[in-house]
């Protein structure tokens, strides 16, 4: 595969391979999981399945070999990602510690880091959650308050976090704290640290949403003391490291397929009716069109990726445009269901469809607010 393939995002074809035996395994594991179900995708937990994948090999994919890694790159992680949440597999055990926590602590970790959560992680044993956002700071991360002392044995941690996703579930957090200065410094004295959630002093409370799942959660710290090795990289380089983390979160194809088992269950649907509104069309024309555009600009990133670059202002943008389309597929779908009052909808369609709408409006908190988005992409532009 030549770089310039590369640059226009072309799978490698030892990547693509991935394709078939994931998808093999998921028609077998997933049998009968009815469609509202699946359409948690990403935000389903399932720890079980989650082991199920590392056994195979494909948790963990981009880390080293040495480390308990796959040893591949960033375009075999995206095959297997992408049908993982096309077919609506419950990923969210494992997801952020193989999408990003990982990778951040190959870059930027100690080597006894390293050697200590990396194979943990490679086998879907070690979950993490990320701790960036705060109350009354949202997604600006630069103003956050939470603080972390230099103590004679470590660090001593005070503050709260929140819409932490599966902070209940994970046995780690990675928290942008602020080791150093006052938040009108923004910027500076801003570090990242390991939080092991089991210490005394923290305390998780899930938030419930619409749908009535809670995957979000608020994480208070309350004199937590953290060992010494907790940093993670350099004190004071927290920006720039959240930053390089924030490429991974952003450009993946999570952003684009967040209601993709409920396009699949709504072909299937217009497959077996005959006829139908112009309203179908113009939906099927919208979601088909902006979803090959945003896929392309995502494996764009991937190939950046693959060069050992960090596409932060790109990965901003695809997360702007991802969101967009994300929140309006459950609202097309519904539009056109609607418009056809003539045609039966199975009941199992018409749960996903509610479950979605329920879900979409937080689409756009997961990974930064489409304001903090654009302003990154302004900043980048010299727009502002």
């Amino acid at each position: 595969m030549t770089i310039d393939a590369l640059e226009l995002g072309f799978i490698p074809p030892e990547d693509e391979a991935l394709r078939a035996p994931v998808r093999q395994f998921l028609e077998e594991t997933l049998a009968g999981v009815p469609a509202d179900r699946r359409a948690r995708s990403w935000m389903g937990f399932d720890a079980g399945f989650s082991r199920a994948l590392a056994r195979r090999g494909w948790v963990g994919l981009t880390l080293p070999r040495e480390y308990g890694g796959g040893g591949r790159g960033p375009f075999a992680r995206f095959v297997v990602s992408e049908e993982l949440l096309a077919a609506g597999a419950p990923v969210s055990a494992h997801w952020i510690a193989d999408r990003q926590s990982g990778p951040l602590i190959l870059k930027y970790g100690t080597e006894s880091q390293k050697k200590f959560y990396l194979p943990r992680i490679s086998r879907a044993e070690a979950f993490f959650c990320i701790g960036m956002s705060e109350p009354g700071s949202g997604s600006d991360l630069a103003s956050i308050r939470t603080r972390a002392t230099r103590t004679a044995n470590g660090w001593l941690l005070n503050g709260s976090k929140i819409w932490t996703t599966n902070a209940q579930h994970s046995h780690y957090m990675i928290a942008l704290v602020r080791s150093s200065g006052e938040p009108q410094d923004r910027y500076k004295g801003l570090s990242q640290l390991i939080v092991d959630l089991s210490l005394p002093g923290v305390t998780v409370r899930p938030i419930q949403d619409m749908s009535g799942d809670a995957h979000f959660s608020e994480v208070f710290f309350d004199n937590v003391e953290c060992p010494a090795d907790a940093l993670v990289g350099e004190e004071g380089n927290g920006w720039t490291q959240v930053n390089a983390e924030l490429a991974f979160e952003r450009s993946g194809p999570e952003r684009l397929y967040s209601s993709m088992v409920l396009v699949e269950s709504w072909l299937r649907h217009c497959r077996r009716q005959a006829g139908g509104s112009e309203a179908r069309l113009e939906a099927l024309g919208h979601i088909t069109s902006w979803l090959t555009v945003l896929r392309s600009l995502s494996l764009a990133l991937t190939a950046k990726l693959a060069r050992g670059e960090s596409p932060a202002i790109e990965a901003s943008l695809v997360k702007d445009m991802g969101t967009e389309i994300e929140q309006a597929i459950p609202r097309w779908i519904a539009d056109v269901v609607g418009a056809e009052p003539d045609i039966a909808v199975s009941a199992e369609l018409l749960r996903t469809i509610s479950y979605l709408e329920q879900l979409a409006p937080s689409f756009s908190l997961r990974g930064g607010t489409r304001e903090i988005m654009r302003g990154i992409i302004a900043r980048g532009l010299k727009l502002r």
